[in-house]
């Protein structure tokens, strides 16, 4: 596999509210985040200006399901702008002059994402919770007719298990989504 001239990279909420685990109960475990770093670097530069980033933000306020789901995490109820949700430095780096939707859903494709891509039918998915954010997000961009490829050793979870069982669950939706990794996409 090689990259389609008309495929975006979608880098998923490489946030620090995900990587520092010093302090955040929703970091990936065990430092697996920057176990993505340098997949995702490469991938970030090798699709060059086909980049789009992705930050979830909270709900403000917290509406319907979104107030019982606070009650567990309170901490991250904050305004968009706290400092937690800031991209990591390496991925802020990168994402300098790229388009970066902030959504306050777990998926993050919608009219949104799809502008910043300019309506591009392909795209390739890195990032995290492979099992939150990820899943979520590959399975509305299919469901809407996009072609999405999901590379594996850019993608980290809430724990290694639940990182397989997403990447297994989105494979039961091939063609429509196809598992792979970062050094079959780079050709």
């Amino acid at each position: 596999m090689t990259i389609p001239s008309d495929e975006w990279l979608v880098v998923i909420d490489r946030q620090k509210v995900f990587a520092e685990s010093d302090w955040s109960d929703w970091a990936c475990p065990d430092g697996s985040f920057h176990t993505t770093d340098a997949a995702f670097e490469a991938l970030a530069k090798a699709y060059g200006d086909r980049v789009v980033y992705t930050r979830y933000i909270a709900p403000t306020p917290a509406k319907d399901a979104w107030v019982e789901y606070f009650k567990d995490w309170p901490q991250f109820l904050v305004p968009p702008d706290d400092p937690m949700y800031d991209l990591t430095e390496d991925t802020a780096a990168l994402a300098a002059g790229h388009p970066v939707v902030s959504r306050d859903t777990f998926g993050k494709w919608g009219s949104e994402l799809a502008e910043a891509i300019g309506g591009a039918r392909k795209i390739a998915l890195c990032g995290v919770a492979t099992d939150c954010c990820v899943i979520t997000t590959a399975l509305a961009a299919a469901d809407a007719g996009v072609a999405v490829r999901v590379a594996t050793d850019a993608c980290a979870g809430s724990s290694t298990e639940n990182h397989q069982r997403a990447l297994d669950t989105m494979a039961l939706f091939a063609p429509l989504i196809t598992i792979t990794d970062s050094a079959a996409i780079l050709g």
